[in-house]
Parts: C-alpha cells; sequence; structure tokens
C-alpha cells in the first residue's frame, strides 16, 4: 500500500468539497472558486495507491495566521492511521505562529493534545423566516465600486486581512448575493447569502449595531424565496442568538472555536454570522 501527502489539486478542492456535502456540512454551490482564491497551496490530500482517501486544509491568511479545515477521511480508510498521518504532515509541520479551527465538540480533547486551546462555542441555526422586506434605505447591493470598502471593513472581524478571499466570496452571481449597509458614506454592515446543497446560508453578517444586522438580515432571508436558511453565530454573541429566535431560526448543531498560538480578539459582539466554519 502506497500511501503519498501532496496538495490538492484544484480539481480535487471540488471533490474534497463534495465529501463535506456528504458529511453534512452543506456546502456552497460554488464555495470551491473562493476557497481556492484565499489560498492555492492550502489545501492537501493523502492519496493511497492512487485513490484520495483524506484531506485537510490549512488556508494561509498571513505568515502568521492560519484556519485548518476540511479535514476528513473517506469511510473506507477510517482505522488505519491515515487522518493522523496527514495532520502530523500539515499541521504538526507547520510553524504558522496562530491557527484557527471549528471543530466537532467530540473532538476538542483531540484538538487539545496538538496544542489547541477552547476559545468559544459556535451555533448553527436554521430555518425558514418570515419575508420581511427591510425598512431602512441604506442597504445596497454590492458591485464593483463598493468591493474596496468591504474588502477594507472585513479586516476588522479577523485576526489577519484576506483580502483575496473576500474579493471572490462577496462577488455576486445566481447563487450568491451581497449586500452592505452603508451609513454616513461608510460601510457599517455586510452580509452575504448564498445557496448551498441544502437551502442558503448567510455569512458573513458583520455589523456595527444589532439594528444593522437586524436590518441586512432581512435583506439577505428575502433572496431565500421562502427556502431553509442557516446561518453559524459565536456563541457568546447573545444578540446574534435572539436575532435567530426573532425570525424563527433553531439551533442545528455546536462547533469549538479552537486556536493554536495566539488567541486572537475578535469584536464578536459585531459577528452575528462567522463566514464560513472551513475559513473561518
Amino acid at each position: 500500500m502506497t500511501r503519498i501527502i501532496r496538495l490538492a489539486e484544484r480539481h480535487e478542492l471540488s471533490t474534497i468539497i463534495d465529501w463535506a456535502a456528504a458529511e453534512g456540512w452543506n456546502p456552497g454551490l460554488d464555495d470551491a472558486a473562493a476557497f481556492w482564491a484565499a489560498d492555492p497551496q492550502g489545501y492537501h490530500v493523502l492519496e493511497v495507491d492512487g485513490t484520495l482517501a483524506a484531506a485537510i486544509s490549512l488556508v494561509r491568511y498571513s505568515g502568521r495566521y492560519a484556519f485548518l479545515g476540511f479535514y476528513m477521511v473517506r469511510n473506507e480508510w477510517r482505522g488505519r492511521g491515515l487522518g493522523w498521518a496527514l495532520w502530523q504532515n500539515v499541521v504538526g509541520k507547520s510553524r504558522v505562529e496562530t491557527i484557527g479551527l471549528d471543530g466537532v465538540v467530540a473532538q476538542q480533547e483531540n484538538y487539545r493534545k496538538s496544542g489547541f486551546v477552547y476559545a468559544h462555542a459556535n451555533f448553527r441555526y436554521g430555518g425558514i423566516p418570515p419575508q420581511l422586506a427591510p425598512a431602512s434605505q441604506s442597504i445596497v447591493a454590492v458591485d464593483a465600486a463598493l468591493t474596496d470598502q468591504v474588502a477594507a471593513y472585513d479586516t476588522g472581524f479577523n485576526p489577519e486581512h484576506r483580502e483575496a478571499f473576500v474579493r471572490a466570496w462577496i462577488g455576486q452571481s445566481e447563487s450568491r448575493y451581497t449586500m452592505a449597509f452603508v451609513e454616513d458614506e461608510a460601510i457599517a454592515g455586510v452580509g452575504v447569502i448564498r445557496s448551498c446543497r441544502d437551502g442558503y446560508k448567510i455569512g458573513p453578517l458583520f455589523a456595527n449595531r444589532v439594528e444593522i444586522a437586524d436590518e441586512l438580515f432581512r435583506a439577505l432571508a428575502v433572496k431565500a424565496r421562502g427556502m431553509p436558511v442557516f446561518i453559524d453565530i459565536p456563541g457568546p454573541n447573545k444578540a446574534a442568538q435572539s436575532l435567530c429566535e426573532r425570525y424563527g431560526l433553531a439551533p442545528v448543531f455546536e462547533t469549538a472555536r479552537m486556536y493554536r498560538g495566539t488567541v486572537p480578539e475578535l469584536p464578536l459582539n459585531r459577528i452575528f454570522g462567522i463566514t464560513t466554519f472551513e475559513l473561518g
């Protein structure tokens, strides 16, 4: 049995996302292009005799910060140490100062053994929200003229700049829609809704105030046209929890945000929706 650990090719990222869908992670229909734009060197696979058996991503947003995700072993290859071998090769050898991840609660202890510490819980909420158009006239669709401002706004919600990813993530398409709240000619909130394997996901949903988050949520939810909507919120943001419950969404599952290295101080009170569990 010949094992090879290597960087994934672009078409293989689509395969990895299909694996995630089979695990119930409900990825977006066109996530691959934005994920790849974030860091083409960030996706790793282990193949056995020419067959992909395991995957992991370690996407770098800078030389100091990276986010870990897509850690999976195919069912037929589990129990043979392949996942651990891939982990040691990619994560164990990484010299990035800080690595973040959103992991399932049951794996927290394993992550701790590799030097990760618990920061907070995240919760996915889902349901079919009412179709209520926002009242504010400050909400606009993000176009090319606003892209620079949105990318700059995003930097206040993450440990490092991730401009390449953001530019790819916020692009308008039939399956993805981005809206911003403009106040005094400045971005005061931004949200993205995208079509997924099951319904739609909102993420990110960043806002300077809960009232802005509420207006953006309503504007985005209308785009789902009565389909299920999911949003991932940081547990410490109780206003985000209240927003979800106000529009009929209920908890679906929980993850643990953990870090190895310096734990960044993020404005969780203004993060009403995490961009994606896979890339932070």
